[in-house]
């Protein structure tokens, strides 16, 4: 298996290198990458993946990432692409929290990044464009595609996105014209998957309540259970880590009267830099358990950084591993298949409205307007790799460092 796909992990490599902007952004970068420069998988069978991960709790662009490798070489390869995918960021990220707690950061920032929101932008608009060509074919699909996108730039809230998928599979399921073709063979169920799921959820917990309070090393076991928790439950990608960070190392502690693990300038600070890092925005979790180990030395402070990003990607993991197979068995059926179609339209709609927002986010400036459109016509209209346009960016940035 490892054989028949090293060129296929070589490119998540370099992928994870340079993969900028977010789960909107990746998908940009997936499209180019996955879809039509190596083949493996069919604009289709991307955003039928890509909406599947919406429905799973956890980061959504590294889902996608993994049942792309799923669907070459089955779990094995899934799980090498995972730590593929991670590593760098989580390297990045655990690297910063050594920085800030030992530096000012101020002292050493650069306008290295200072191009990458506006490219990511243009990366946002690129998948928008490609996935609207086999997803976008009715009126009906026209109309999902124009309301998801309007709610999702008026509704600021994280449950909009499982709303939408829901209310836009429904509506697909009034037309009675399409019909999934004819039944496959089912797929294996691992119930191991979800047995691991809830015995680890179970267990963190106790040995989260239980730990001796004398050993001074305990809050690396709570570490685990509070990252554990927060990947089980967490929708609508890394911004929604921020309020439950805020709440349970920063709020909670001044409620109960201790002194709190980490400050909120300390939160905003990683969270801030986590946008100008390729790879996953769950890679702040690599920052936050840094900083929080970081007064017990530099091998407990490492330690810190691995337990929360193991943590933070291990439930949804499982939970991939055996959702999966049910979904590729029901998707078969006609109205799991009819649902689809609206699903589909959904997500592209949610991606236009992903790249709305963040360039609203962005103090105007018309060099980023010229950004976004370049970087939109060498992705859409060339042939060069999305790598070389990032890398260009970031050149170009450097060179205007003061």
């Amino acid at each position: 298996m490892l054989a028949r796909n090293v060129k296929f992990l070589k490119a998540v490599a370099l992928y994870s290198f340079t993969a900028f902007g977010g789960p909107q952004g990746h998908m940009g970068m997936m499209m180019k990458t996955f879809v039509q420069k190596r083949k493996d998988v069919t604009e289709e069978e991307l955003l039928e993946l890509n909406s599947f991960a919406q429905i799973l709790p956890g980061p959504s662009s590294t889902q996608t990432v993994m049942l792309i490798a799923m669907k070459l070489g089955g779990i094995p390869l899934a799980t090498i692409t995972l730590m593929l995918w991670v590593f760098p960021a989580a390297l990045i990220m655990g690297a910063f929290s050594f920085l800030l707690y030992y530096f000012d950061i101020k002292d050493v920032q650069t306008n290295l990044f200072l191009y990458i929101q506006p490219m990511s932008v243009g990366f946002v608009f690129y998948a928008a464009a490609r996935m609207m060509g086999p997803s976008i074919k009715y009126f009906a699909t026209w109309a999902i595609m124009m309301g998801s996108m309007a709610a999702t730039i008026v509704i600021k809230s994280p449950w909009v996105f499982p709303a939408l998928l829901l209310v836009s599979g429904t509506v697909s399921n009034f037309s009675n014209k399409r019909i999934p073709d004819p039944q496959v063979r089912p797929k294996k169920i691992n119930w191991m998957n979800l047995w691991a799921f809830f015995l680890i959820f179970i267990a963190a917990g106790i040995a989260s309540s239980f730990v001796p309070h004398a050993w001074q090393h305990r809050r690396a076991v709570n570490l685990f259970e509070n990252f554990y928790r927060f990947g089980s439950i967490v929708f609508g990608g890394g911004q929604a880590l921020l309020p439950m960070m805020l709440y349970q190392f920063v709020n909670r502690p001044l409620r109960l009267g201790h002194a709190p693990i980490l400050t909120s300038e300390q939160l905003l600070t990683g969270f801030g830099m986590v946008q100008a890092v390729p790879g996953p925005v769950f890679s702040i979790c690599s920052f936050v358990g840094g900083m929080a180990m970081s007064q017990y030395g530099t091998m407990w402070q490492i330690i810190g950084c691995i337990v929360t990003t193991t943590a933070v990607f291990l439930p949804s993991t499982l939970l991939l591993f055996f959702f999966y197979p049910i979904y590729e068995n029901l998707k078969h059926h006609v109205i799991i298949f009819r649902a689809l179609e609206g699903i589909n339209a959904a997500i592209v709609g949610i991606i236009w409205a992903s790249g709305i927002v963040l360039f609203q986010a962005m103090p105007f400036e018309w060099m980023d307007v010229v950004v976004v459109i370049i970087t939109f016509c060498l992705l859409y209209y060339s042939k060069i790799p999305a790598p070389l346009i990032v890398l260009g960016w970031l050149l170009l940035g450097w060179t205007l460092n003061p």
